[in-house]
């Protein structure tokens, strides 16, 4: 059954990539630089709408489900990985409508390769921080005793997927070099 929730969380991607295009639009094809960056600084509001959807749903008693857990997951990205989308989303916009510099792409071996793996994996450790973080605040505010307990059900996906990032990602690139 699709919940409420996951349609929230598919609306969130939704207004995320609709706000960055309209943003990139303002900014570089109609030439209004400010409303373009005002609209990208709106982003943000879109993990608060989100987060306290979640929160309202968990407050009117809603059994917690894996949607409940995935939207902790999706904040987490969404804050950790949105600035590094918007700055290789406006990059690209750039060069294609605005004559900037063509963009560099990421490299696939050496050094370099390790340090975007590295830091790739650093944006992902940010993002389990705050999923674990707006999950332990949602159990200890607006969840009763088995909503928090249901949730707290994210914490070994959070583990099990650093694992595999770790070791698919600087892990792996380390035995390439």
């Amino acid at each position: 059954m699709f919940s409420h929730i996951a349609a929230f969380i598919v609306g969130c991607e939704i207004a995320f990539w609709v706000v960055l295009a309209a943003g990139l639009v303002f900014r570089y094809l109609l030439r209004l630089g400010r409303t373009g960056t005002v609209l990208l600084a709106l982003i943000p509001l879109i993990d608060i709408v989100l987060l306290a959807a979640v929160a309202v749903d968990l407050h009117n008693g809603a059994e917690v489900g894996w949607v409940h857990r995935v939207a902790g997951i999706y904040l987490g990205v969404s804050v950790a990985f949105g600035p590094s989308v918007v700055r290789w989303a406006d990059r690209r916009f750039a060069y294609h409508f605005a004559g900037g510099a063509k963009p560099e792409r990421a490299p696939k071996e050496g050094p370099e390769a390790f340090r975007k793996e590295c830091a790739d994996f650093g944006r992902w450790l940010l993002a389990a921080g705050i999923s674990a973080a707006a999950v332990l605040g949602l159990g200890s505010t607006v969840a009763n005793g088995e909503q928090a307990s249901a949730l707290y059900g994210i914490f070994p996906t959070l583990a099990t997927i650093t694992v595999i990032w770790l070791i698919t990602g600087p892990v792996w690139m380390l035995g390439k070099q």
